[in-house]
């Protein structure tokens, strides 16, 4: 019996939640820090007398570290490994957050925003690539939700602090306190074993044997260690791996309409949740709120969330990949379009909620469809180059709204732009997606 068969033939238990925690922590610290952004504008425009453009650079400069960072932690841990990379990155992030306290400037604030943006784009799919190969099929779908989930979490620390230490000490205690979870390094070194898979695709056959009759002993179940099968099957993967497999693979015949479908909803996605979430508090203050009540306002919004990831994490795995995220988009976009047309505070916060609901469940969906659409040896490179591109439509949202939102009609026009945007993805899904719902990675791959 192979690693994948032992591996996949485990029974869910306490490593595989303990797991889902780990990595899940860590990405809740990535939404920390991309929410503190969001809050700190309106208190850093005020403080800096920024215009509208100038906001929308300083979040755009992040989402150009984290279109790199995907891009380049993606290519290192289908080399180093998932674990090395997830903990690289998480440090930079962190550290760099920390800096952004101390910026004298606006350029220093956007060199900062850089290096924070490249260590959260680097740590997303890495994340998510070490989950996706350790989740049994079963109920991938439902754990790779619930890692997504982290992030509305993420976001709602980030709407706390921002409420309770803006106001009263400054913009930069919220960083300050960002570049806490650097801590959470030690803590990844210890909980958080090497993805069998990649050890396995490396050659390293002893070391991922060791790690999967540890989990099978701790499961109830019997090591059946075959060491001439494993390592016959492990070769055959690595001398294909070596023999120049690499990114014009994601092109090839075989994954060219995988990658063209994930490419164009990664951009659109990335695209609509930058350009509404990294503005949404200072589009709510151009409409007349105060900033605290905007902040209240936002933490609501932000609690709509959590029901969408778990909604998602429910139907992911009963009607699949494919109809739950083409549905949850276009949730979306008509949430978007009902909020751009404003009125009373209960219709902002009631459409304003389910864009978080309806958005953010589709972002469980899409970070569980995407590891699955590539093999091993190009799982992480694949996810890397997806969220990466995607990053390209992050940066370029934050831009265009400063640019739109001084217009005639502009809070109308710009949620009208992005109900479009997800109308677009949405479609992709449909005509270009393919159903991968209780399949084993090794079988999506073929």
């Amino acid at each position: 019996m192979d690693l994948t068969t032992r591996l996949e033939r485990l029974p869910v238990g306490k490593f595989h939640y303990k797991l889902l925690v780990a990595t899940g922590l860590g990405w809740m610290f990535d939404a920390m820090d991309t929410g503190l952004i969001a809050f700190v504008l309106p208190a850093l425009a005020k403080a800096w007398g920024l215009t509208a453009a100038q906001m929308g650079i300083i979040g755009s400069a992040g989402l150009v570290g984290m279109a790199l960072g995907a891009v380049v932690a993606g290519t290192a841990a289908d080399r180093f490994g998932r674990k090395a990379v997830f903990s690289v990155t998480l440090l930079i992030y962190s550290v760099a957050t920390g800096l952004c306290g101390l910026a004298w400037n606006y350029e220093s604030l956007l060199v900062f925003r850089f290096f924070v943006g490249f260590g959260l784009g680097g740590e997303l799919p890495v994340a998510a690539t070490l989950m996706t190969e350790y989740s049994p099929p079963a109920v991938r779908g439902r754990f790779m939700v619930l890692l997504e989930s982290f992030w509305g979490v993420g976001w709602l620390v980030a709407a706390l602090l921002s409420y309770l230490f803006i106001p009263h000490y400054g913009w930069q205690a919220a960083f300050f306190i960002g570049a806490l979870p650097a801590l959470y390094v030690f803590v990844i070194r210890l909980a958080i074993p090497e993805s069998v898979r990649y050890l396995a695709d490396s050659g390293k056959v002893e070391e991922a044997n060791r790690i999967v009759a540890r989990l099978e002993t701790q499961a109830g179940i019997t090591p059946v260690y075959a060491a001439a099968a494993v390592t016959a099957n492990v070769n055959t993967v690595v001398t294909t791996a070596k023999g120049g497999i690499a990114y014009k693979e994601l092109w090839s015949p075989q994954f060219i309409k995988r990658t063209a479908m994930l490419w164009i909803v990664w951009f659109g996605i990335v695209y609509s949740y930058y350009g509404i979430f990294t503005w949404l508090p200072s589009l709510m203050v151009t409409q007349g709120y105060t900033m605290i009540k905007t902040f209240e306002y936002v933490l609501i919004m932000t609690l709509a969330q959590l029901p969408g990831y778990f909604s998602a994490a429910w139907l992911v795995d009963k009607i699949g990949r494919k109809a739950t995220l083409a549905a949850y988009l276009a949730g979306t976009a008509l949430a978007s379009y009902f909020f751009g047309q404003g009125g009373s505070s209960v219709t902002v916060l009631f459409w304003g909620s389910l864009i978080s609901f309806f958005n953010l469940g589709a972002w469980g969906v899409i970070y569980t469809y995407t590891p699955e659409l590539y093999p091993t040896r190009v799982r992480a490179l694949g996810s890397g180059w997806a969220a990466g591109f995607g990053r390209i439509g992050g940066v370029l949202a934050p831009v265009v709204v400063g640019y739109m939102v001084g217009g005639t009609d502009g809070f109308a026009r710009i949620f009208t732009m992005f109900t479009i945007t997800l109308v677009i993805i949405a479609v992709a899904v449909l005509v270009l997606g393919e159903e991968t719902k209780n399949k084993s990675l090794d079988e999506i791959s073929k």
